[in-house]
């Protein structure tokens, strides 16, 4: 086929523009021959079970499924009954960015806490957690954090320690959507586990398509009594696979050895390595008029712009506005962004500031 795109054009819009990771793609290839059992009786996503088992625990157990709101929908269905409701930041994923899938389609009621930074303490969480035993209030019985969060910051695991204490003395259970949980381990420089399974998360979404994976996420049960019926509630909201080979042998090359950390790192610092260059970028110092609005913990940035700029600057780099009001717009860097662009990137962001 040939190619319908421009393979020179670079972006910062998110980690999901870039492409497949050479060694994913291989992955793919290698898992092509000859027939495999569908539905996940196949020895890719058997080999799973156990790669899984080495990051997260001997108890984890691991369903394959196409994307993250998928994650997020079947999970936690999973872990509420009818009545049940998610506390989660205003700003969290479930509650902004899945076009209200988990109220349509799992019929969860969302009780969303406003942050300054996109994590919740349990100070924050308590504000909605609360009625139990009245009939005439959606009882809140998981709470849902986002690491890292939406606003690019990192819960160290101390954080989500004392979160999962909080909640599960009330009878609460947690989860986590973990599409970005890579960046947040290489970040903190701990394993996976650290800010999973040794933390008190029951039910863990985590993403590898933002990893350099093509289409592959994973509902992650590390508490199996915090969970019910995920067999069938992956077929029930159309998350099963028919060749769920190719989606585990994408999460086998990440995770397996460490490419998923190499991905994670690399993102990470071309994010900081940006951050550096608008803030000493020019000979009197910081770009003009640009001004971060979170830290830059993972491998996004948060800053607002003078106004005009976002709209010149995206002539030549797609990135998205944040909150346009306040002109604030997000920059993400991926597993393949290279020095070369973040450096193209600050520059021409200079000029557009000083022309």
């Amino acid at each position: 086929m040939t190619p319908l795109h421009d393979g020179a054009v670079r972006g910062f819009a998110s980690d999901n523009y870039s492409g497949i990771h050479p060694e994913v793609l291989a992955a793919i290839a290698a898992a092509n021959d000859g027939h495999q059992v569908a539905y996940g009786e196949d020895a890719y996503t058997r080999r799973l079970q156990e790669v899984l088992r080495g990051h997260f625990g001997d108890g984890a157990l691991a369903f394959p499924v196409f994307n993250g709101t998928g994650a997020n929908v079947v999970g936690l269905q999973s872990m509420l009954p009818r009545w049940g409701a998610v506390v989660t930041a205003s700003s969290a994923h479930i509650n902004v960015d899945e076009g209200g899938a988990p109220e349509r389609v799992a019929g969860i009621k969302l009780l969303a806490v406003p942050t300054d930074d996109g994590k919740l303490t349990p100070e924050l969480i308590d504000r909605e957690a609360w009625g139990w035993g009245d009939e005439h209030r959606a009882q809140p019985l998981v709470v849902s954090i986002t690491q890292s969060t939406e606003l690019g910051t990192v819960y160290t695991p101390a954080e989500v320690r004392a979160i999962a204490d909080h909640v599960h003395e009330r009878g609460i259970r947690l989860h986590m959507d973990g599409a970005r949980l890579s960046n947040a381990a290489a970040s903190l420089g701990v394993p996976l586990r650290a800010l999973t399974t040794d933390a008190g998360v029951d039910v863990l979404s985590y993403g590898g398509t933002k990893n350099g994976a093509m289409i592959a996420e994973a509902i992650i049960v590390i508490d199996p009594a915090a969970s019910e019926g995920l067999r069938y509630l992956r077929k029930l909201d159309m998350q099963l696979s028919s060749k769920m080979r190719f989606v585990s042998a994408q999460l086998l090359a990440l995770l397996e050895g460490d490419l998923w950390l190499r991905n994670a790192t690399h993102a990470n610092t071309m994010a900081a390595r940006l951050r550096a260059a608008v803030e000493t970028g020019t000979a009197d110092g910081s770009i003009r008029g640009v001004v971060f609005t979170q830290p830059t913990q993972a491998n996004a940035l948060f800053a607002t712009l003078p106004p005009g700029v976002a709209d010149r600057l995206r002539e030549s780099f797609r990135f998205y506005d944040w909150d346009r009001r306040t002109n604030e717009v997000r920059w993400v860097c991926s597993f393949d962004t290279t020095e070369g662009d973040v450096d193209a990137f600050a520059a021409e962001l200079a000029r557009e500031t000083t022309s």
